[in-house]
């Protein structure tokens, strides 16, 4: 599991099961708050990234995005109800995953 028990989890599937496509959703979304650095690589925001979890793309945002930037916040969850992906607590996962490990 690669995710943190303080994320939400934008999967790149739809409720019905079906994969989200463009592949590349992901990285397109996280890259919409992502900056260059002076050696022109890419940087992924603090609070909004990329990740692959079992085989899917994912988004994982951070839930303190919601208090420092809700508009924002607001903006991704708006992109998975339009597109009827599914939206998942990394805790509720990890508690299913991994019981009595992450207590607290």
């Amino acid at each position: 599991m690669i995710c943190n028990p303080y994320e939400v989890i934008i999967q790149g599937l739809t409720k019905s099961g079906r994969e989200f496509r463009p592949s590349d959703w992901a990285e397109r979304l996280s890259g919409i708050l992502s900056t260059f650095g002076m050696d022109q690589k890419l940087s992924y925001a603090p609070y909004v990234r990329p990740m692959v979890m079992e085989n899917i793309r994912c988004v994982a945002i951070d839930k303190q995005l919601e208090k420092v930037d809700p508009r924002v916040y607001s903006f991704l969850m708006s992109f998975a109800k339009d597109n009827d992906l599914r939206v998942v607590d990394c805790r509720q996962l990890l508690d299913e995953h991994y019981p009595n490990q992450f207590l607290g």
